[in-house]
């Protein structure tokens, strides 16, 4: 009898747009270290990111595996949670199709933001002095979504 080999493959499309129901996504441009972007988001607008290495994003490219560190807050009072993603790794980028921009802040909940906080939240970003740039970025653009989900 002739041996099958049958591949299985994961359908990881259902998962993303899953993962991506309430969610408003940031792109922030700022030639900084991750933590001293999460210490001036702490300080001016009363957060408390923390880095969380259980959620840290590995990539395996050119037979090399790269890891993109996630900082998480948790609103105390409902159920709004933010992700600052750094998005480059000694030369690779967690979103490749976004080279310019640094850092990814994910806003996820069932509370997802209005647009009046939401543009609060980009004024107090512009505020810092090391950033650059600050733009919404809307799921039809992000190619590589995947790598975001952790």
């Amino acid at each position: 009898m002739a041996e099958r080999n049958f591949k299985l493959q994961l359908d990881t499309n259902e998962l993303t747009r899953g993962f991506f129901d309430d969610t408003r996504l940031l792109g922030i441009m700022a030639p900084i270290k991750d933590y001293q972007l999460c210490w001036h988001l702490n300080n001016i607008m009363v957060m408390d990111f923390r880095v969380n290495n259980e959620i840290e994003i590995q990539l395996t490219r050119k037979k090399r595996n790269y890891f993109f560190s996630v900082y998480e807050y948790n609103e105390p009072t409902g159920s709004l949670s933010h992700y600052i993603y750094n998005n480059r790794n000694d030369g690779e980028y967690l979103l490749p199709e976004f080279r310019h921009l640094d850092f990814l802040w994910l806003m996820k909940g069932d509370a997802l933001t209005a647009e009046e906080i939401l543009q609060q939240k980009i004024d107090s970003v512009k505020m810092i002095s090391s950033v650059q740039l600050v733009v919404e970025l809307t799921n039809e653009k992000i190619r590589n979504k995947e790598h975001l989900i952790f």
